[in-house]
């Protein structure tokens, strides 16, 4: 018997649509790579994209456990001498952008190479509620009934 490697052309995409209020962060970011890399499927196999769509909504209101919000710090630099900059995760939360969070989450969960940043393409995360992606019919994935220690309660 021969080991199945699926086919570019055999691959039946979903989309999936997690709503992020009050499930942890990390917990969260776990099952959205692995939706997005297709290791749900009987069919994965690594070279080739298997996986899903994924949107995301109310990433505003997702939770950080412990003092993540107020300690653990994103880092980048300007390029300009004495240019480092900083924010706090809660900063990035309450900001203007908090889909950033999870981005940056699901995409340090991901291997690098140009395969993983294809399958990266396929998540979209809005701050709110709403999201233009009803046509496609996507199906809701309730993330905290998966596990009682994936939801928390703010």
């Amino acid at each position: 018997m021969k080991t199945y490697s699926a086919k570019p052309s055999e691959v039946d995409r979903k989309w999936y649509v997690i709503d992020a209020e009050g499930v942890v962060l990390g917990r969260l970011a776990v099952i959205i790579a692995d939706l997005l890399r297709g290791k749900n499927k009987t069919i994965y196999t690594p070279h080739i994209d298997t996986g899903d769509h994924v949107v995301v909504i109310n990433a505003e209101k997702v939770h950080l456990t412990g003092n993540k919000a107020a300690n653990e710090r994103f880092f980048w630099h300007t390029g300009h001498p004495g240019g480092i900059k900083s924010r706090s995760l809660g900063q990035i939360r309450d900001g203007a952008h908090p889909e950033r969070l999870i981005e940056k989450a699901v995409e340090r969960m991901m291997p690098r190479g140009p395969l993983a940043r294809a399958q990266f393409k396929k998540l979209r995360v809005y701050g709110g509620e709403a999201h233009p992606h009803d046509a496609q019919q996507p199906v809701v994935l309730d993330v905290a009934a998966l596990n009682p220690k994936n939801k928390r309660s703010a």
